[in-house]
């Protein structure tokens, strides 16, 4: 993990207060901007310690890379990221272990100058694809999910990735309509799995791993083209996570495997991995 990041937290102050003791008396300054962010638990970090517990059914972090982002800029903000959560969650109540949650653009109005989303995993149903992977024996003894997913032609998965791309689009304009001043950034899914992977280290066959990685990377392209045409911009967080996949020591991977190594949900990111999406969502937002 990087070094600097703390450091640069305990530099920042210092400058800012530095510029108010030198700033003449009435000089202008930015304003901070009004932070919200929205999303599933890619950003809102199940189990990663220490826990926000304003809303517990979401699982959410208060490291979470929007957490970080809000640092980093020095914004105020409003995070509902939700685990669990899709596209419909934006516009109505989510249902999680401890109660009902509000939708997410509940958080959005007139003032917010800046959104986050994260969001169509869920909607695509790809941890469920990569459960339906899991294979404890080597290849062929067992089922690969690639072969039945494009049995006879087809590509369940690739047309339910393909179906994400309309509710996308229609949430950016929501997002618009609630929040017009608003910057909004469409922040993408990192690298979970390597070329062929890494069997039986993480069990998914070669082919498999294969599959699950292609399926992500559509949805990428999914949420690219519809934040191109939304009047939002794509953040691609799946090229700065090359190399820190499940397959990645402990000690370097951003996103964990099926049993977990680093206090964090299986195949979701953990605090290594949010300090640095929070690095390149950053550099996205200056």
């Amino acid at each position: 993990m990087k070094t600097t990041r703390p450091v640069r937290r305990l530099v920042l102050p210092l400058l800012v207060g530095l510029l108010a003791a030198v700033l003449p008396a009435g000089t202008a300054t930015a304003a901070a901007p009004s932070y919200v962010a929205l999303g599933d638990s890619a950003a809102s970090g199940p189990l990663i310690l220490p826990p926000d517990l304003s809303e517990p059914g979401c699982y959410r972090s208060n490291i979470n890379y929007p957490k970080l982002v809000a640092e980093d800029i020095g914004a105020p903000i409003t995070d509902v990221t939700c685990s669990g959560a899709d596209t419909r969650d934006m516009t109505n109540s989510q249902g999680t272990d401890f109660g009902d949650v509000p939708p997410q653009f509940d958080a959005l109005s007139a003032d917010t100058t800046l959104v986050t989303l994260h969001i169509g995993g869920n909607d695509a149903g790809l941890v469920g694809l990569a459960e339906s992977c899991l294979n404890l024996l080597p290849d062929p003894i067992g089922t690969s999910c690639e072969e039945t997913n494009t049995a006879g032609g087809g590509d369940v998965y690739g047309e339910r990735v393909a179906a994400v791309g309309p509710k996308v689009a229609a949430v950016l304009d929501g997002i618009h309509q609630r929040a017009p001043a608003a910057r909004v950034f469409v922040v993408g899914y990192t690298t979970y799995l390597r070329p062929d992977g890494c069997y039986p280290k993480v069990q998914v066959w070669a082919r498999d791993a294969n599959y699950i990685q292609a399926k992500i990377d559509q949805l990428n392209q999914v949420l690219a083209d519809a934040a191109a045409a939304h009047g939002a911009t794509y953040v691609d967080i799946r090229t700065p996570g090359i190399g820190k996949d499940v397959c990645a020591s402990s000690s370097v991977r951003w996103t964990e495997p099926f049993i977990p190594g680093n206090v964090a949900a299986p195949l979701h990111p953990n605090a290594r991995g949010m300090a640095g999406m929070a690095d390149v969502v950053t550099a996205a937002v200056r």
